[in-house]
């Protein structure tokens, strides 16, 4: 990447990062784009550059912490010798729950704002450093468990939703549970999920 295409790219993480700031500090209704050029020093026309309006920011703000956090689960997944799809999930699971212990805003957001729609989309077009989507690191790990199923980014939507909307109160809150009691919980719904759905157990 040359020196113009890094210092865009730094501009474009500089109008996320405080587009999440504020939407944390403030909510996504009270934040206006001229609150999140001046916390990010940038220009508001530069702005349009980037991003078409609020909801463009925030959606692609979705979609870059949601990917990432899949992506980064991932990742650590490959450096196992888990094969098995079961285990595969509740070891994502956990990775998720860890990064969420770590930022409950990340938590708080993702809970708040993710969308079928958005995900589906960011699961394709969000790109990791290598150039490989979220998309094709899960595909990689439900080909590697030998499982079969015909909506895919379903399944993972549903989990992912399920895993940050059960987790929000116990890790925030600790009700009704704190998350190691939730855990066992989830695992066996995640395990009930990927069983129903998995059309290579099928006879």
């Amino acid at each position: 990447m040359g020196k113009i295409e890094t210092k865009k790219e730094n501009k474009r993480k500089d109008l996320l990062n405080a587009a999440f700031d504020l939407f944390i500090s403030k909510g996504f209704h009270n934040t206006s784009i001229a609150d999140i050029v001046g916390k990010a020093g940038i220009a508001k026309g530069t702005f349009y550059l980037y991003f078409k309006d609020k909801t463009d920011i925030r959606n692609r703000l979705i979609s870059s912490k949601a990917t990432q956090l899949f992506r980064n689960a991932c990742l650590k997944l490959e450096k196992t010798q888990i094969t098995g799809l079961d285990e595969q999930f509740l070891f994502l699971t956990d990775e998720i729950l860890s990064y969420f212990q770590e930022d409950p805003f990340l938590l708080f957001f993702l809970s708040k704002h993710l969308s079928w729609g958005i995900f589906r989309n960011s699961m394709t077009e969000e790109k990791s450093p290598d150039g490989s989507s979220a998309r094709e690191l899960y595909m990689q790990l439900i080909t590697r468990s030998g499982c079969r199923f015909e909506n895919p980014e379903i399944i993972i939507y549903l989990i992912i939703e399920l895993v940050a909307g059960a987790s929000y109160n116990a890790i925030l809150y600790k009700d009704p549970a704190d998350i190691e009691q939730l855990k066992p919980y989830l695992h066996t719904i995640i395990r009930g999920i990927l069983r129903e759905f998995d059309q290579s157990q099928e006879a």
